[in-house]
């Protein structure tokens, strides 16, 4: 079950313990005033009650407290424990270098511990909490109870989705590795001897998989072996899983050291890494590729109708169903297309239609060299980059670079991602592009995605979380999809008021990338709650949206190995636009966007009903004149 407590308007710290002293007092003064014989006797004895009222107050206060603290300390360390090559993410140092366990065993050891500290939280009287906690509280139960519910479901067993799995997330845990000394690069080593054991754990859980039927479909699987077969490299050195030792030399270690390491690594590759590699690709082939689903919704499984609706409610951080998701989308769909007509005829065509034909097919708008589309992006970027302070208070400190992404998982994967860095250890955040497919990567996408993925998007809300004062399981652990996908979209928004959508190409862009999210909550509805087949899908983004073929086909793919996922974007930015306009009327004149953005981001990543009560303070404390700046 989900709990979620919600703050109190107008409250800090020690509000409860100030308004019980106040009361004190006032009994005191009411009754002193009865008898003024005993009036000096009384005040005295009311005067020490109130101090004792006080102090008992803070004492329980101070022990609940202490309480919270110890019960997410506690779950920190565990994280940390359980997932160490996060934990070296965050600098923490572990000369063996062990990996994730990654079997149904470890997990429900996992979700054993969550159900304690589930209880030991339930033991917490929450209206002692100050807001600070009661919000840590809050999200710390929310996510054990979800991690809890996940697990009853026989879906826990799928562990891949069309756009990659254990092997792609093996190759790319070096992205967020510190490789400044020796140890270092002897950690990973170290890791990269132990991938046979997690390929092992991995196919094993993916048979559990097959045997209950919870297989990814036919569909949306189309290609995935190359997503094997493309990590492994007879040459060694020309290995993904060798690139950190193509990387600059660092000055503190020895050119014989450093060679010796990158020995051990190419050895390690071919004694061990690329076996594991050959195994899983043979068993995708034989065992898994020939049994995967004929139905593209994840209802047809045991239980898929259950753990669809779970997954609605774990990803928008809402209580609505399917259908009133799937009428909102509807709704976003027509309102979104009736702007797009608005565009083309504002660019001189007669029909939206037309518009997005001559878009989709003039060359002008394609790169004809994958160096000459990153070199687009980055112009774009760092202009978004220049216009940050108008738009946003506190602005990131880390900052972003922007890569390809890599050729294995390219073509089937989505235009571009981003890969959050490491203030910690000294990792930017990295903005990945697509660069394959190059006729389906048009310019005028390249503003709304760069605002999507980097700034204002996920790069500034992702890396701002990641110094803010909040506890640590907050700032690296907790994501909620509904409110950073959400932000990403809403953000997408902002580039009409950073000028960045200055051609009506350019506008149709953003309309298009604003219609996909909507068209999400049709198709991921449609596919796994009403019966939708991918064509009807397909079908239905090709007439709503301006996106390529290539990204319509992606996309859907995605969808569909990836049920509820996808419904969070437009469930989030929906609920922050709506926050936004509430302020806007409420506070007229005082109405400050920086301002409003800070709030908003300020808290990190939290759900949206957790959101609405802090826009809600802000709101109040801005109507009483309390700066919170």
């Amino acid at each position: 079950m989900c709990v979620c407590h919600k703050s109190v308007l107008y409250a800090d710290s020690g509000y409860n313990i100030k308004l019980t002293l106040l009361a004190v007092l006032m009994i005191a003064g009411e009754i002193v005033g009865k008898n003024q014989l005993r009036g000096l006797r009384m005040r005295k004895r009311f005067l020490f009650l109130g101090i004792a009222v006080l102090l008992a107050t803070t004492r329980v206060s101070a022990q609940t407290d202490e309480k919270l603290k110890a019960v997410t300390d506690d779950y920190w360390a565990y994280q940390l424990e359980q997932y160490p090559e996060f934990a070296s993410s965050l600098g923490v140092v572990d000369p063996t270098g062990k990996v994730t366990d990654v079997s149904l065993e470890a997990e429900d050891k996992r979700v054993a511990k969550a159900k304690i500290w589930l209880k030991q939280l339930d033991a917490i009287d929450v209206s002692t909490l100050n807001e600070d906690d009661k919000t840590n509280y809050g999200i710390l139960r929310r996510s054990l109870a979800k991690q809890v519910e996940a697990n009853g479901f026989g879906q826990r067993t799928i562990n891949f989705t069309n756009r990659g799995g254990w092997h792609q997330n093996f190759a790319s845990m070096q992205n967020n590795l510190p490789f400044q000394t020796a140890l270092h690069y002897q950690i990973y080593i170290n890791r990269l001897k132990q991938y046979a054991k997690v390929n092992d754990q991995s196919i094993a859980v993916a048979n559990q998989a097959l045997a209950g039927g919870y297989v990814q479909p036919c569909v949306s699987m189309v290609g995935y072996e190359t997503s094997i077969s493309g990590l492994i490299k007879e040459e060694p050195r020309e290995s993904r899983f060798y690139e950190p030792f193509k990387r600059k030399r660092p000055d503190g270690i020895e050119a014989e050291v450093f060679e010796g390491l990158a020995m051990s690594a190419s050895a390690t590759i071919a004694a061990s890494i690329n076996p594991a590699l050959q195994k899983h690709l043979a068993w995708y082939k034989s065992k898994y590729a020939p049994n995967c689903a004929k139905q593209p919704g994840v209802s047809a499984q045991p239980g898929g109708d259950k753990y669809y609706d779970f997954r609605v409610r774990q990803m928008t951080t809402t209580s609505k169903s399917a259908d009133d998701i799937h009428n909102i989308g509807v709704s976003e769909v027509a309102r979104i297309r009736a702007e797009m007509v608005s565009v083309a005829k504002e660019a001189g065509y007669e029909s939206r239609e037309a518009f997005i034909e001559h878009l989709r097919t003039d060359p002008k708008y394609y790169a004809k060299t994958p160096e000459e589309l990153m070199e687009k992006v980055a112009r774009v970027a760092k202009i978004i980059d220049g216009k940050m302070p108008s738009v946003i208070g506190k602005l990131a400190r880390l900052p972003y670079g922007i890569k390809e992404i890599p050729a294995e998982t390219a073509e089937r994967t989505t235009t571009a991602y981003y890969n959050s860095g490491s203030p910690d250890v000294g990792i930017a955040g990295f903005y990945y592009v697509n660069t394959s497919k190059l006729d389906q990567r048009p310019f005028w996408e390249i503003p709304v995605l760069s605002i999507h993925e980097a700034v204002p998007g996920h790069h500034q809300q992702i890396a701002l979380q990641q110094e803010l004062d909040i506890p640590d399981f907050r700032k690296n652990g907790t994501f909620f999809t509904a409110f950073v996908e959400g932000w990403a979209l809403y953000s997408e928004r902002l580039g009409i008021e950073m000028g960045l959508y200055d051609t009506p190409a350019k506008d149709m862009g953003r309309l298009s990338y604003e219609m996909w999210r909507a068209c999400r909550l049709v198709v991921d509805t449609g596919i796994h709650s009403k019966g939708w087949s991918k064509q009807r899908a397909v079908d239905f983004m090709t007439d709503n949206t301006a996106l390529s073929e290539a990204n319509i086909e992606a996309e859907v793919n995605r969808y569909i190995s990836w049920p509820g996922q996808a419904l969070a974007y437009k469930m989030g930015e929906l609920k922050i636009r709506e926050l936004r306009g509430k302020a806007t009327e409420i506070l007229g004149d005082e109405f400050d966007l920086r301002e409003f953005h800070d709030v908003v981001l300020g808290q990190g990543a939290v759900p949206l009903d957790m959101l609405e009560d802090q826009v809600a303070r802000w709101i109040e404390e801005k109507n009483r004149g309390v700066d919170l700046q």
